[in-house]
């Protein structure tokens, strides 16, 4: 099999592997409803916090990668307003946003009419190569976050 063709299947599956960690699918299953907005002692955030994070930094990194128009955000555009979900509706959407953008970038990187190795056109310099690992690892970092926070809450096992 080529090679490129090989990094786009790894690239792939990082963004929701499950190997060496566990998975967004995973950390967010089952949180009741009324430890959504509470931050544990000792901890900035809530688990609504890191959700609406990820969310918010994966499409800002997808847009990034296929918009032209991308307007980089302000550091406190990053997080939510609020501790806590504002409704079971915004906790499922941002849930379901979160994997439409995943598979986004999936598609991005089994695109072999993309070059992975190409600066982004209207980038400093990045790569969509570079975008990927990066939104791959930064999910990553903030998963851990969840299973954290809800280890914290007494709702992991």
């Amino acid at each position: 099999m080529d090679q490129n063709k090989i990094l786009r299947l790894h690239l792939q599956k990082i963004l929701d592997w499950q190997d060496a960690r566990v998975g967004f699918d995973t950390a967010v299953k089952d949180i009741p409803h009324d430890l959504r907005g509470v931050q544990p002692s000792g901890l900035p955030y809530s688990l609504w916090q890191i959700l609406e994070h990820l969310r918010i930094c994966q499409f800002d990194i997808l847009d990034f990668c296929r918009n032209s128009g991308y307007r980089e955000l302000a550091f406190e555009e990053y997080w939510p307003k609020t501790i806590s979900p504002p409704d079971e509706q915004a906790w499922n959407q941002s849930i379901s946003a979160f994997r439409n953008d995943r598979d986004a970038l999936k598609s991005l990187a089994n695109d072999s009419s993309l070059d992975l190795f190409a600066g982004i056109p209207h980038g400093t310099g990045q790569t969509y190569l570079r975008e990927l690992l990066l939104v791959s690892d930064h999910n990553a970092y903030h998963v851990a976050d969840l299973v954290a926070i809800r280890r914290l809450l007494g709702i992991w096992t």
